[in-house]
């Protein structure tokens, strides 16, 4: 099914003409909620959102791949925006990066420091002149913090 939804959410974006940032799907027993994130060079509008989000809905309400009722959100990836590729990380060496992972590194599950650096398979990041490297498949979620 995963595969399935990541190739409906990559072909219909890219196919209005949008970059698919990135998206997050938390699936529930009773419902989902799907959360995508486009981009363009111009930015991106209300406008944009709605017509990414009506021909999605419509695509997936054709193929029924969410077995349970979803909540289908779709917005730019804004200031403080998550992060989902290595090349994404990659682009904010220097910045500030909030992350959560799914299982404890030195006892701890959240960190926010200074994005360091990026290899094939681990962030770097600096929290109180200390470096923690965290395994790119064990982080949940991370986004950019605001200065």
């Amino acid at each position: 099914m995963q595969n399935r939804l990541n190739e409906i959410i990559k072909t219909t974006v890219e196919g209005l003409g949008f970059e698919l940032w990135g998206y997050e799907y938390r699936p529930h027993t009773e419902s989902a909620l799907l959360r995508i994130f486009i981009e363009k060079e111009q930015g991106i509008t209300v406008d944009d959102c709605a017509q990414v989000s009506r021909q999605i809905g419509a695509v997936l309400d054709v193929e029924n791949i969410i077995p349970v009722a979803y909540i289908l959100e779709v917005s730019s990836p804004g200031m403080d925006r998550v992060l989902f590729t290595l090349k994404q990380y990659q682009n904010y060496i220097g910045d500030i990066v909030k992350i959560r992972t799914r299982t404890p590194i030195k006892e701890r599950r959240n960190f926010k420091g200074v994005l360091k650096k990026v290899d094939e398979s681990t962030v770097t990041l600096n929290i109180d002149n200390q470096e923690f490297s965290i395994p790119f498949e064990t982080i949940d979620r991370a986004r950019l913090v605001l200065d």
